[in-house]
């Protein structure tokens, strides 16, 4: 089946761990251009960087809370001798998650501040140059146009211990979700917003509590399909989502992947998956 992303240009925040890295390897697959964004890891994206080569991938570094460095991000995508082109897929993936519980009553605004900017003011940035970028390409390029927020169970049903994570993931979900699908149409007409909401995954951050049986079990009680998703699980909904031969007339939309998960038990922990 053609998903409509063959050579299009796509980026991806957080790509050198978890679903960023499995969601780099899925888009590859399916024949799209990607630019892999890592903040301080590079390594993890040298085998794809060998598998696929330069004219298929590139892996660029950017601090994404300084918005110069978004700005050089999105430039340096868009140039070099393979010609990417500009962004015509973004997948807003990056994240911090304080691994400590602390209630509000015991938070610093140190804290509450720096996971603002980490995750939801980064993330504006980022929407904000795709969108300028957007503006400048030519309408073919804007036929394949959409943004993929990575929120999280945590922002729909609320975390205890984590709500500088869990208040930055129901924003993305939801307000800034909802708004830039309106205004991305006045840009790219068909272009498309979606945001996909994890629940427990598999990943490098989320090793150990999974380790101990009772965390599991909290994790999975409420949960109808008792299993734990892999990043695979997630990066292909991400590439689904950001099919126009797939998803063409979706937008505005949370898809929860979280093997059904009810929210009443989330007060344990209830995303490590960023």
């Amino acid at each position: 089946m053609d998903l409509g992303l063959q050579n299009v240009h796509v980026l991806i925040t957080g790509a050198s761990g978890g679903i960023g890295l499995a969601t780099v390897r899925k888009f590859l697959q399916v024949g799209a251009r990607v630019t892999a964004h890592y903040n301080t890891k590079a390594a993890p994206l040298e085998p794809l960087l060998s598998e696929f080569g330069a004219a298929r991938i590139r892996a660029l570094q950017a601090d994404l809370t300084r918005e110069a460095d978004v700005e050089q991000l999105f430039a340096s995508a868009a140039e070099g001798p393979e010609g990417f082109g500009p962004v015509q897929v973004v997948v807003i993936n990056h994240a911090y998650y304080e691994a400590r519980d602390v209630p509000i009553a015991r938070m610093t605004l140190e804290q509450w501040e720096s996971t603002f900017s980490t995750n939801l003011t980064s993330s504006f940035l980022v929407a904000r140059q795709f969108l300028r970028g957007l503006e400048k390409a030519a309408d073919h390029a804007k036929e394949k146009a959409a943004i993929v927020l990575i929120g999280s169970t945590a922002g729909k049903y609320g975390e205890a211990g984590h709500a500088d994570y869990s208040a930055t993931k129901s924003a993305m979900m939801y307000g800034l979700c909802l708004s830039l699908k309106n205004e991305i149409v006045k840009i790219a007409p068909k272009g498309r917003v979606n945001a996909i909401a994890p629940g427990w995954v598999k990943t490098p951050m989320a090793e150990e509590s999974l380790k101990d049986p009772n965390v599991v079990y909290r994790a999975l009680a409420t949960t109808p399909l008792k299993k734990v998703a892999t990043p695979e699980d997630i990066a292909g909904q991400v590439v689904v989502m950001s099919s126009p031969s797939l998803s063409g007339h979706i937008t505005g939309q949370v898809l929860m992947i979280e093997g059904g998960m009810e929210g009443r038990l989330l007060n344990e922990r209830s995303d490590l998956g960023l």
